[in-house]
């Protein structure tokens, strides 16, 4: 899928929270953009995009991510709302046996300002992030009996975020089905075509084996 896609948890799972550094008085915002599939707990770790779809974020997603790209923290994904840089080292990310951590250190701006005081208030408490997939082979496609499975295995990471509402977005995951109905539809015309190619293949041997 070509474009940038979003994904969320709420509160529960991101586990946003606001505090203030004693020894600096800097304040900062942290919490989880994102969890690993975990097969002791795939209600909690495995998403439904559309009933008999669903999607799992696997270990190793955003190690390149972390190592590469160039993320901000935005409050709910918008650009003219930028909390924090990684490049900037305003915005610290990590991953362990959980997910995509992150640590963003608010400046004393309107926007570090409301957000801190929307947290700490709990008016705001779910996180999301921005990715894209690097490449076709950026996902696993597992077709099972009544479910098929998308595993994020290697994604490019454009922002982590506080975010007001933290479902999955409908207009993202509307995209990824138009997209991944086109891709089987195309895998299935190929697969038709297969026998018909094979078969010219072996037409022109022949005929090259008479000339010969």
């Amino acid at each position: 899928m070509k474009g940038i896609e979003r994904r969320g948890l709420v509160q529960a799972r991101a586990g946003v929270k606001v505090d203030t550094r004693s020894d600096s008085g800097k304040r900062y915002v942290e919490g989880y953009a994102a969890v690993f599939y975990d097969p002791n707990d795939p209600e909690g770790t495995e998403f439904e995009l559309w009933p008999g779809f669903r999607e799992r974020i696997m270990p190793g997603a955003f190690d390149r991510a972390l190592k590469e790209d160039d993320i901000r923290c935005l409050f709910n994904h918008d650009s003219g709302a930028v909390l924090g840089r990684n490049r900037s080292k305003t915005l610290e990310l990590w991953v362990d046996s959980i997910g995509l951590g992150y640590r963003c250190w608010l400046a004393e701006t309107t926007w570090g300002n409301n957000t801190f005081i929307s947290i700490e208030r709990g008016d705001i408490s779910g996180s999301s992030f921005g990715f894209e997939l690097r490449s076709e082979e950026s996902e696993r496609i597992v077709r099972g009996t009544d479910v098929v499975t998308r595993e994020l295995l290697d994604v490019s990471v454009y922002d982590v975020s506080p975010v007001t509402y933290p479902a999955y977005l409908g207009t993202d995951v509307t995209i990824l089905k138009r997209s991944l109905e086109a891709r089987a539809a195309e895998t299935l015309k190929l697969k038709k075509e297969i026998p018909a190619l094979l078969a010219a293949r072996r037409a022109r041997r022949m005929r090259m084996l008479d000339l010969a």
